[in-house]
């Protein structure tokens, strides 16, 4: 799991600082289409690790505001494999940033909408603002959440609050199952080796470069080169096999959470499409 890890500050001192946002290609260029501009407006520094204020497609500006990271990041600890954590209440803070990584306000949970570490990594916490509230007090959107699963070979960006730093890579492949410890995930996005995530950098956004859209949620990386290890995920496929994949990291895909938020920002499981695991 990506939580901060002990010289994970030196570490960062020593690959520097963030990466600059991609740039467009040039007039007449024959590269592929403009991308994105990929900074930190929207994503939030907890106390442990990382996250992003999203949105779904049918959210409105009078919803409360979601906010997205991982399972583990919980502040009353990690789920255990099977546990599925619905509208429990909590006043958690999240530092906002904007584009330049400055902390602009602090936010407040109103509870966590939705938790697990079974199938995927994630958590949702409802906040007591607004979109509207936000955007208009510091000109800050949320993120928005994509419908589709990633393309493998695509450009993303892994957006740190936590860290303030943005890493550049693509998407190597999928895992069909990621096992870890106690837990399994299924079909998790594993990067490029350019994604070398650190403590911290759990529940970041996973953005694509071309759309700006959230694809995924940071969540881990195998360390030591240990097999199904806390903190040494392996690879299982659809046989059995297993696969050691020592310096990689991966990120849980957060399409499916979109079909599971209903009418004003409510998660409801038993909606159509919805595939989240249920308590």
């Amino acid at each position: 799991m990506r939580k901060p890890l002990a010289g994970a500050l030196l570490a960062l001192a020593l690959l520097g600082a963030g990466a600059a946002p991609a740039a467009a290609a040039a007039p007449g260029s024959t590269e592929a289409p403009a991308v994105k501009a990929v900074d930190f407006a929207g994503t939030v520094a907890l106390s442990n690790c990382s996250g992003s204020v999203v949105r779904v497609p049918d959210s409105r500006p009078e919803d409360p505001a979601l906010v997205l990271s991982n399972g583990h990041c919980l502040e009353t600890g990690m789920p255990a494999a099977g546990q599925v954590v619905v509208g429990r209440a909590s006043t958690r803070t999240f530092g906002l940033l904007n584009s330049a990584g400055t902390k602009v306000a602090t936010l407040r949970a109103a509870r966590i909408a939705y938790a697990t570490m079974t199938d995927t990594d994630v958590s949702l916490y409802e906040l007591t603002s607004t979109y509207a509230q936000i955007q208009s007090r510091y000109n800050i959107k949320a993120l928005d959440l994509d419908t589709v699963r990633p393309a493998q070979g695509r450009a993303i960006k892994v957006v740190s609050g936590y860290w303030k730093r943005i890493y550049g890579c693509n998407v190597d492949g999928f895992a069909y199952r990621l096992k870890e410890g106690d837990w399994t995930f299924k079909d998790s996005v594993r990067y490029t080796a350019a994604c070398d995530t650190i403590g911290g950098t759990s529940g970041s956004p996973v953005i694509d470069d071309l759309t700006g859209k959230v694809v995924a949620v940071n969540n881990t990386g195998n360390e030591d080169g240990q097999r199904c290890t806390l903190n040494n995920p392996c690879e299982v496929d659809a046989n059995g096999t297993v696969t050691v994949r020592q310096g990689i990291n991966y990120a849980q895909q957060t399409y499916t959470l979109v079909p599971c938020v209903g009418p004003g920002n409510k998660i409801d499981l038993n909606r159509a499409g919805c595939a989240l695991p249920k308590p």
